[in-house]
């Protein structure tokens, strides 16, 4: 073995250990804001792995998407609902916990499975490195035009409806006076600048 390898095989205990850590913190934490921070670390450790498989392009896109777009807006849905409620215990709770643990194990022991059964050989021609980028380059404008345009108009109508929906004292008369259509918010305490 030398250096290299080494180093490839700590970076990967380190960011398999990252990834677990903090993918526990996510669904065993009770307060949901640590939980999406953990989860843009779960995130981040992916990302190391694909710059681990040489494939820094899909490092790039799991950083640019998943933690700068779907965990930011994760985390501004969280704080712009404003809920606050106590937490009621569940009779026989255990009986889902237990169900869940079954399911989860049940997973587990089908993935493990298939990673084992899987004969994991390497293509003869493996496209890695900037030559990757030319061939995801090709296929956006030529065979997946028409796909990736219709998702950029369909973000953009989801971004246009996040803002109508979080603008709320613009809409219509009609809908102000109708009740049912308005949300009830907590009320805010006023903060002073200081002691005077």
């Amino acid at each position: 073995m030398n250096l290299a390898d080494g180093v490839q095989i700590v970076s990967f205990a380190l960011l398999a250990a990252m990834m677990l850590g903090t993918a526990l913190g996510v669904v065993l934490l009770d307060n949901i804001v640590y939980s999406a921070f953990l989860l843009a670390g779960v995130f981040i450790s992916i990302s190391g792995l694909y710059i681990l498989l040489n494939a820094g392009f899909v490092a790039a896109a799991q950083i640019l998407i998943y933690v700068g777009a779907v965990n930011v807006l994760i985390l501004f849905g969280i704080m712009l609902v404003n809920k606050r409620q106590d937490f009621v215990p569940v009779e026989k709770a255990w009986i889902g916990k237990a169900a869940t643990a079954l399911v989860c194990l049940g997973l587990f022991g089908l993935l493990g499975t298939m990673v084992v059964a899987t004969p994991w050989t390497l293509s003869s021609a493996p496209i890695a490195g900037d030559d990757a980028l030319v061939v995801i380059g090709k296929h956006f404008f030529s065979d997946f035009l028409l796909p990736f345009e219709l998702v950029s108009v369909l973000l953009l109508m989801a971004l246009i409806g996040a803002i109508v929906i979080a603008r709320r004292e613009y809409l219509p008369e009609e809908a102000a006076q109708n009740p049912q259509l308005t949300v009830p918010e907590r009320p805010r305490e006023l903060t002073t600048g200081g002691n005077r």
